[in-house]
């Protein structure tokens, strides 16, 4: 069951009520997680005091701990899993393929490619980002250039992908070997997933991103994406300019995908888990976007809270955590797929 939101006189949107409950519901979860995620740590506070800082009424030494070194970190964990999850649901609502996803279909390698060329030249940590942003949006135009004959099929671009991952995994692999030893340990690091560290200026490029493409996308391709998923000859008999759409649409993901592994790193499996798991949050049909984004941003600060967390002593980068449990996922999503024969 839908209903229709208006926004003035000529906009109006349609919304599923339990679409809208399940992204609140998820929403509170990542602001909870985050919550306790600034409380926590060799300095620890109660929510109560965390709150009071953040309204600017702690003392000076918790608000540089929890506005300084905390909250960054926090902020950029929960724009980087909005940014993939919106990724990986424009993906698997394009190529309408639950396997879709950035880190599957080559963008993230190719934004890892990038940022390995930067550390063998000997670049910064800003060049490093700028050069994963770059490495993501020239593989990006490669794999649509590869997979494009008389316009791009869903299946041959997940192949296409999925081949071109394979190759820059192997490149990638080839230039870790030519990096000298510090340089190669950061690298993995980065290659990994980490939010170790990060400020300011890696959260920033991506909120203006996500403040910029999201409403965007939010507002304006939901019908054309639902016209999409019935087929490219359905699509363009309802009046939706298929491939002007699909390219502009594909062009967002992957911006937002190169944005994000250049905050974070190409945290894997948040792109591919997130939209799936809405989806089964909502059991709504379509891309479900603003759900999507909602619970890539819970699964990542979770994630990373957990990484922090979970064993003492030690933190982990937090593509370990969303390696393992992704993985999982994806076997069992294989699974399903197979008994339900459509792979």
């Amino acid at each position: 069951m839908s209903s229709t939101l208006r926004i003035g006189a000529a906009v109006s949107v349609r919304h599923r009520p339990r679409a809208l409950l399940a992204g609140a519901a998820a929403a509170l979860l990542a602001l909870a997680v985050g919550v306790l995620a600034l409380g926590s740590g060799d300095y620890p506070m109660s929510t109560s005091d965390v709150l009071r800082t953040l309204t600017g009424g702690g003392s000076p030494a918790e608000d540089f701990i929890v506005n300084d070194l905390r909250l960054p970190r926090v902020v950029t964990a929960l724009l980087v899993g909005a940014a993939l999850a919106l990724a990986g649901a424009l993906f698997q609502s394009l190529v309408r393929n639950p396997l879709g996803s950035p880190d599957v279909l080559g963008f993230t390698q190719g934004a890892g490619a990038g940022a390995l060329l930067v550390v063998l030249a000997g670049g910064s940590s800003l060049a490093l980002a700028g050069g994963a942003v770059a490495g993501g949006i020239a593989t990006g135009a490669a794999i649509y250039a590869l997979a494009w004959r008389q316009g791009v099929q869903g299946s041959r671009l997940v192949l296409v992908g999925i081949g071109s991952a394979a190759v820059l995994t192997g490149i990638n692999g080839y230039l870790l070997t030519r990096t000298q030893l510090m340089d190669a340990a950061r690298a993995m690091l980065w290659l990994t997933g980490s939010l170790d560290g990060r400020g300011w200026r890696d959260a920033v490029p991506l909120l203006i991103a996500l403040a910029v493409l999201g409403p965007a996308v939010l507002l304006g391709a939901g019908r054309a994406l639902r016209m999409l998923e019935m087929g490219d000859d359905a699509a363009g008999g309802l009046g939706i300019r298929v491939e002007r759409v699909r390219l502009a649409l594909l062009a967002c993901a992957v911006l937002l995908a190169a944005l994000a592994a250049a905050a974070a790193g190409p945290v894997n499996f948040v792109a591919l888990t997130a939209p799936q798991l809405a989806k089964r949050l909502t059991r709504a049909p379509g891309p479900n976007l603003l759900a999507a984004m909602c619970t890539g941003a819970a699964l990542l600060v979770t994630a990373d809270y957990l990484a922090q967390r979970a064993f003492a002593g030690h933190q982990l980068p937090v593509g370990v955590v969303t390696g393992v449990l992704g993985g999982g996922y994806l076997v069992w999503l294989l699974a399903t797929e197979r008994r339900a024969g459509r792979i």
